[in-house]
């Protein structure tokens, strides 16, 4: 028999074996998933066992949702009660932007919901926005009374009023809930709901991250995001733009998940740099591990979430954002309350005299910004990014245990969609660690003046 011939039969049994295999896998996850007092839907494959989801010895770690709360649940019996409370919020994005928007319990995302596979959940959700709402479940397999559909499958939840959800959490993965009313997501309502798997996943990871991605349209010397717009100038992890965001710190040789979702107008690349990683999961759940690749940046769509994993193997600390442009930037229209910044005919001493003003208002030292040439002004094109650093590391909601040690002037190129993945080695690590533990923020550290 011809080597191509032996090749061609082993490769056939190969699949075949395959495809027998994975019969019985999906025909004992019809059998295990079945939710217990729900209507079966008639697709699952949550449970099914994979190479990349094998039965684990060590449990999974909570997820942290840095600068977004946990959501506390109550036992009735075997019940998980969660409440929820949609209602106005305002949110400091950035040391000189508050908005008003829309949230669940003060917070805006909403606080993470985390169950387990298998859990049993009754969810209240109470009503107190001037108008009506509802709860949808996204990416969870639910019976359509739990869909949370206005006029389809519920009433609307008037203003005042509560609804009721109770479903059986069947499936492993990243989801999220918002209100079903396009222009109620827009200004906030929503939030991440984390189901573990009953079995951890395996490899085993060490640090368990979550951020929310999402865009608001905010014209100048305004509070309220024009939902109705398509033209975004603020961007935010977890409904902060940096460097109001908190860093994401990871020990030096620990395995890192970090849990993506987007729920706005816009898609995010999101870019890690100094590390490679792999896309292990979706809004639908954990990826078979034979779709893993090396890759450092990853589209998360509109109404997706994307799951993506490394091995934290080089100390320093890493910047993540969307590689949008106009996504690594702040609003600069309003950086002097009704008053808005000038660049088309800005000069070095003009641009300091704004920056200082605004580094008064908010109460930190301003630094000089990065040097410019003399001739700069007659130069066609000038200026792009010049004027646009602020350095911010001590103003409030900035400096925080997560940033301790960080360079001085390190801000001032933070800005909109974007944080660090701070990798640091077991000293630095733990003394980072006890500050957090200890709500102690560090001690600022001293600037130097450029010339």
């Amino acid at each position: 028999m011809s080597s191509s011939r032996r090749n061609f039969f082993q490769e056939a049994a190969v699949f075949a074996a395959g495809l027998f295999g994975l019969s019985g896998r999906l025909d004992a996850t019809q059998t295990a998933s079945t939710p217990p007092n729900d209507q079966n839907p008639p697709h699952h494959y949550a449970a099914t066992k994979t190479k990349s989801a094998p039965s684990h010895a060590r449990p999974h770690v909570p997820v942290i949702t840095p600068d977004v709360p946990d959501l506390p649940f109550t036992l009735d019996g075997p019940i998980k009660v969660f409440r929820l409370r949609a209602e106005p919020v305002k949110r400091k994005i950035a040391p000189f932007k508050t908005i008003d928007a829309w949230g669940y319990n003060g917070s805006c995302p909403g606080p993470t919901i985390q169950v387990t596979q298998g859990d049993r959940v009754r969810i209240v959700v109470e009503n107190a926005l001037p108008e009506s709402t509802s709860m949808h479940w996204h990416g969870l397999e639910v019976p359509i009374e739990q869909d949370g559909v206005p006029f389809i499958s519920q009433k609307p939840i008037a203003p005042g009023e509560t609804y009721t959800y109770e479903f059986t959490v069947h499936q492993e993965g990243t989801f999220f809930y918002h209100a079903h009313s396009a222009m109620q997501e827009m200004i906030g309502l929503l939030g991440l709901f984390i189901a573990h798997p009953q079995s951890a996943y395996a490899p085993h990871t060490d640090h368990d991250y979550a951020i929310v991605l999402q865009e608001w349209a905010i014209l100048p010397s305004n509070t309220v995001p024009n939902t109705a717009s398509m033209e975004f100038n603020w961007l935010t992890f977890n409904g902060l733009s940096a460097p109001s965001t908190t860093p994401l710190i990871a020990r030096l040789g620990s395995r890192v998940r970090l849990r993506f979702v987007n729920l706005g107008m816009d898609h995010h690349p999101i870019h890690l740099h100094g590390n490679q990683f792999v896309i292990t999961g979706t809004e639908g759940g954990r990826a078979p591990e034979s779709t893993w690749y090396p890759t450092n940046t990853v589209l998360v769509g509109v109404a997706q979430a994307k799951v993506v994993e490394f091995e934290a193997r080089y100390p320093g600390d890493w910047m993540i954002h969307c590689h949008l442009p106009h996504h690594m930037m702040n609003s600069m229209m309003d950086l002097l309350g009704n008053r808005q910044i000038q660049t088309a005919s800005t000069s070095d001493a003009k641009a300091l005299s704004q920056m200082q003003t605004l580094a008064n208002a908010i109460g930190v030292e301003h630094v000089h910004h990065s040097p410019i040439a003399r001739n700069a002004n007659s130069v066609p094109g000038f200026p792009q990014d010049a004027f646009m650093e602020m350095a911010m590391d001590n103003a409030e909601g900035v400096t925080k245990p997560e940033t301790h040690g960080l360079p001085a002037n390190w801000s001032a190129g933070m800005m909109g969609m974007m944080t660090m993945v701070r990798v640091l080695p077991d000293q630095k690590y733990e003394e980072i660690q006890s500050l957090i533990r200890n709500s102690q923020s560090p001690k600022p550290e001293e600037h130097h003046h450029g010339s």
